[in-house]
């Protein structure tokens, strides 16, 4: 295509801009930030990091040969610092952000500079409230497992691909597209996908309509040579895409979209289905992901793969090996008749799609779900939505909500037992532990033969499945 050539020209410059510069990066545990890391490692660029709390993540950059700080200081930046990069997670009280403003680093947020290294590509972004990072991860798979050695950066730990980035040769660089904070607008993708709008980030949002203007924005800065790959069922995405310049070709399960399924069947779970082109067979796909959610993921990923001229073959081939992130249904362990897996899902529709696929997937006798809610803002904007959403859960177990960008008077409006009263209101089984401690417990106690056990959550509540699986394995 001629925009990947154009494109190509300036790959080499890009790759040498960061050599030798020294990077200070503030919240490098983040799931974006961390994938930066590693990216600007691999460019040769000394990285100094930081984060509020001790972690895996840092001591795997660490060992990468980044120098990384627990807790945050305006000491911890160098004396000579080339470029300071904050996540949006990061105000402007932080201290080392602070301190770099005052000695006049040049400063960017973890999104600006992401368009930055985007922009010397052929961008390929992946927008939406639900199934960013599997779905970039898919596009990034398959370009990587058909040759053409893209650069990405994915949201979430891909073990497929070595991790959560990777710096290529081939002219495509792909992202994901967030719309927190409006940072997606610093994106400049050739090709992108809206593949659902919902309300969430009401801590910086005012309401639906907001959202869907912030991604018309998105929709907008698609060149007119460009592709938007949208999702031809949703409202809320054909509003935010009417006045694109570019062309959008729709993808869903209707036939009337561009890009859909035919001759839809499922093994447990796992779906296999035609992929249709204009009504016409593109590629047969056979998923190991469970739900039918991934059905949209991966006609989605596979029209964006189309643009980046990848063949039918290829995108199938590609994406029925394609295995999924971490920490999306991730197996922990099997032991003595329980299975215990984890995931992400931190918002009510991925609450629902998962445990539907985790239902499909396993037919466990019994359900016990172990959500840690993320924001007490999220918590109380989306109350109601979350107390419907664990209907296929038999067992549901809060502990606190997981804090993090809320204010402290945040804390004074809601609380996990709000939201399990509100469960239990829908006629769903819920119990508030405040610590993993406890839960732990609870679950040993319970657990029994044909079980599975689920953490949910965006914050720390894995720490509970890895629990649970060394206790499993002792007692089998």
């Amino acid at each position: 295509m001629a925009s990947e050539g154009r494109k190509a020209v300036a790959t080499g410059a890009a790759e040498t801009a960061y050599a030798g510069k020294t990077v200070h990066l503030i919240g490098v545990g983040g799931s974006g930030m961390r994938a930066l890391a590693q990216m600007l490692l691999e460019r040769g660029a000394k990285v100094i990091g930081s984060d509020s709390m001790p972690s895996a993540v840092l001591d795997d950059l660490a060992a990468r040969g980044a120098s990384v700080f627990v807790g945050q200081r305006g000491e911890n930046l160098p004396a000579k610092t080339d470029l300071v990069v904050h996540s949006a997670a990061i105000h402007e009280a932080n201290p080392e952000l602070v301190a770099a403003r005052q000695r006049r680093c040049e400063v960017l947020k973890y999104s600006q500079m992401l368009g930055r290294l985007m922009a010397d590509r052929c961008g390929i972004a992946v927008a939406g409230t639900h199934g960013k990072s599997t779905t970039t991860a898919m596009v990034a798979y398959a370009l990587t497992v058909s040759g053409r050695s893209p650069s990405f950066i994915v949201g979430a730990t891909v073990s497929q691909l070595g991790g959560p980035s990777g710096v290529g040769t081939g002219p495509h660089f792909v992202a994901e597209a967030c719309e927190f904070d409006r940072s997606f607008l610093n994106l400049s993708p050739t090709f992108a996908a809206i593949l659902n709008i919902e309300e969430d980030h009401l801590d910086c949002y005012e309401d639906l309509p907001a959202i869907v203007e912030a991604f018309r924005a998105f929709a907008a800065g698609i060149p007119p040579h460009g592709v938007l790959v949208a999702n031809g069922e949703d409202r809320e995405v054909a509003a935010a895409t009417g006045g694109a310049a570019c062309e959008v070709q729709t993808f869903g399960l209707r036939p009337e979209c561009l890009w859909s399924a035919g001759s839809l069947s499922a093994d447990r779970g796992r779906y296999c289905f035609d992929v249709l082109f204009g009504g016409r067979a593109f590629c047969r796909m056979s998923l190991k992901l469970a739900g039918l959610h991934q059905v949209y993921n991966s006609l989605a990923a596979g029209a964006l793969l189309h643009q980046a001229g990848l063949s039918g073959q290829e995108i199938a081939d590609a994406l029925s090996r394609f295995e999924g992130a971490h920490r999306r249904m991730t197996v922990k362990g099997q032991e003595a008749g329980v299975t215990v897996l984890d995931d992400y899902a931190h918002h009510p529709t991925e609450i629902q799609a998962t445990l539907r696929a985790i239902k499909d997937r396993y037919t466990p006798a019994r359900i016990w779900c172990v959500f840690q809610p993320h924001q007490h803002s999220r918590t109380r904007f989306l109350l109601r939505d979350f107390a419907r959403s664990f209907s296929a859960a038999d067992k549901v177990i809060v502990p606190d909500i997981y804090f993090v960008r809320d204010s402290e008077r945040e804390k004074e409006y809601i609380s996990s037992n709000d939201l399990v009263a509100q469960i239990r209101l829908n006629g769903g089984d819920a119990v508030y532990l405040s610590d993993f401690g406890a839960i732990v417990e609870h679950l040993k106690r319970d657990l029994r033969p044909g079980d599975l056990a689920v953490t949910m959550g965006a914050g720390n509540v894995w720490e509970v499945a890895d629990e649970i699986v060394r206790w499993l394995a002792g007692h089998r």
